[in-house]
Parts: C-alpha cells; structure tokens; sequence
C-alpha cells in the first residue's frame, strides 16, 4: 500500500493535489428560486447586466445597464447609460435611484454610450469600471449614426463604433457620488486580445495587487480593410490583465483566461478559505465556471456548468431566457451570497435578476 501512495505522489505532486482537492465549489446546488422581489424591470428601458455593493449607509447599493426601449436594445453600443438602484435587502427589490453615467459627447474616449458597469470598493474609494465607445475621430452625419445605432455588425458605421470600445473607470469617496471620469481608458488591447477591450472584471490579489478579467476579440480574425466578421465568426477572447493599483497602469498577461471558447461577460473574485481564484462567465447557452490559484493560469472548475437558460421560480413557474448574460458574483463575509444576471426572454421583456445562494 505504500508503494502505491509514494508511486501516487511521485506521478502527482502534492501541490497539484492540493489544489483539486480545494476546488470544491459548486454554485449549482447554491441556486435558490427567485419571486418577482428579485426582478428589477421598467416599462422604458431595457434593464441589463448589474453589479452591488454595501454602501457606507448599509444599504445594497445596485449599478446596472440601460438601453432605452424606444431607441432598442442593440443601442448598448451607442446610447446605453449606467443607473443606480437601492435596495434594503441584498436579492430586492431595488429601487432606481438616478443615472450616474452616460457618453459625454464629441471629444471624449468615452463619447457615446456607458455599458456593462462593475462596481468596487477599495481603500475608502468606488470604484465604477464600465465600458465605452467613440467614432474614432469620425464626424458621422445623422444617416450613418443610425446605422450605427441599428445597423447589424457587419455595417461600416456599426463596426466603427464597436472597435473603438474601451474599458474606463469613475471613482467616488461615496456611493452616491459625485463621480470623476479620467480622459483616457484604462487598457489599450494587446497581447492575445485585439480591436477592443471591454466587459471588465476587477478583484483584489491576496498580495494586495489587482486582477482584471477583460474581453477582446481573437487576433487572428481579419477586420482590416472593411471586412467585418459576422456574429458567427466572431470569436470572443477572455484576457488576464494585472496592476498594483485599481487605476492602473493595467498589463495584459500573455496567456489567456478562457481560452479558445467563445465566451462573454466574466466575473471574477478570490475565494479566501479555498484560496485561488474563481470566474464565471457566460458561453451563449450556459455559464460555466473556471478557476485558479495564481490568477494567470485558469482551468474549467470541478463543478463547471452553473446554470442554463431556464431558471426556477418560487411560484412554480420558469423563466424561460433567449439570453441569459451577464453574471456578477456578489460576496459578503467570504461567501457568495447572490447571483446577478441578465435576462432577455423570448418575448422581448430584458431585466435585471438577482438569485439568492444558499
């Protein structure tokens, strides 16, 4: 029998069984059913992707994305606004409060639209990463900038806009703000993403550095001369950037987070009593999980698949999503207490929805 453990530990060593045996999360079975409190809906916008923080008040303070019903729902790319909600109980129901942030116009990186926003608190400071747009110096009369607005990602216009995404961040000493935005984004693409950098997702490293989840497109796909990709050819890259600072400067890690898979949307925070790193993220039909110990080298986790498209309700019911996007992990005392997504259902209604964990 000893021979056998020793032939064990020589072919494995103990680190790489250490780390397995710590991979021991499974947010599938933390699933709770969700009741109409854990909805956050309204009849003029498109509610999307969300994220909270306990604000200095002791209240859940809630910043989500919003596209506007009349323009619809593909404006996120060119007229979307970031909103802020409050809610006396962690899962709802949240109560809109004001936009906090929307593109500022001709001149600025940061010209048109405020997306997919990621709340933080770091050191006494908010922190609001978010992403946005501009044309890249380009006057558009007001035809283009409809196909811009409407246009599918194969239109010139559209194109434009989308590759000038970047990731940008507003800081504030208190949740309620006031907010101050820089004149630069925070994260140039490079390395094993390209075109764009968007979608991020930021934590603190245990050794008290910063850790970046960030969307890009794979180089490889050829975007020059006016050849755009169709949304099938499209491939998503996930990317690992790392700074002493929440602001920065941010450095692309060569390897990637998610490789080859095309996937959206991370999240990303640092388990304390498993010690490494977990993402989830959404993979157009489910949401899968990966892990880490050291932040840069990733791996599908043990308990994968968290959740598909259909979502259980406490009055018996399902939702059924035709898009289900956009996940945030919420902890509070080292654990994972909700999880926020986004919904799109089949018949049109898009909103913010917050499932408790057990």
């Amino acid at each position: 029998m000893k021979k056998i453990i020793y032939a064990i530990l020589f072919c494995f060593p103990l680190q790489m069984i250490s780390q397995k045996s710590t991979d021991d999360l499974n947010l599938a079975d933390k699933l709770l059913e969700v009741n109409e409190d854990n909805i956050l809906i309204n009849a003029d916008y498109h509610n999307w992707g969300s994220s909270i923080v306990k604000g200095e008040d002791g209240k859940y303070h809630l910043f989500y994305a919003q596209m506007s019903e009349e323009i619809g729902f593909s404006s996120w790319l060119t007229d979307g606004i970031v909103s802020h909600a409050v809610a006396d109980s962690l899962c709802g129901p949240y109560v809109h409060k004001e936009v906090v942030l929307e593109g500022r116009g001709a001149g600025f990186w940061d010209a048109h639209t405020a997306h997919n926003p990621r709340i933080k608190f770091f050191d006494g400071k908010y922190y609001l990463y978010y992403m946005s747009t501009n044309t890249g110096g380009r006057t558009l009369t007001e035809s283009e900038w409809e196909q811009a607005r409407h246009g599918g990602i194969t239109n010139e216009f559209r194109a434009l806009v989308r590759m000038n995404q970047r990731i940008g961040v507003a800081v504030s000493e208190s949740v309620n703000g006031p907010w101050e935005r820089f004149n630069t984004p925070l994260v140039e693409p490079s390395g094993p993403i390209a075109q764009i950098t968007c979608n991020p997702a930021v934590t603190q490293r245990p050794d008290g550095g910063y850790i970046m989840i960030i969307r890009g497109d794979k180089p490889d796909v050829e975007y020059a001369n006016g050849k755009w990709p169709s949304q099938n050819e499209l491939i998503r890259s996930q990317a690992i950037a790392l700074s002493d600072s929440p602001m920065g400067p941010w450095v692309i890690q060569p390897k990637l987070a998610v490789g080859n898979l095309n996937s959206e949307d991370p999240a990303i925070w640092y388990d304390a009593t498993r010690e490494r790193y977990y993402g989830i993220y959404h993979a157009f039909g489910y949401m899968g999980m990966i892990t880490s110990e050291d932040g840069l080298s990733w791996e599908k986790a043990k308990h994968y698949k968290v959740l598909d498209k259909a979502i259980q309700k406490a009055d018996g019911t399902e939702i059924l999503a035709g898009r289900l996007e956009r996940p945030f992990i919420y902890m509070e005392d080292g654990k994972a207490k909700v999880l926020t997504v986004a919904v799109l259902e089949k018949n049109g209604n898009s909103y913010s929805l917050f499932i408790p964990l057990d």
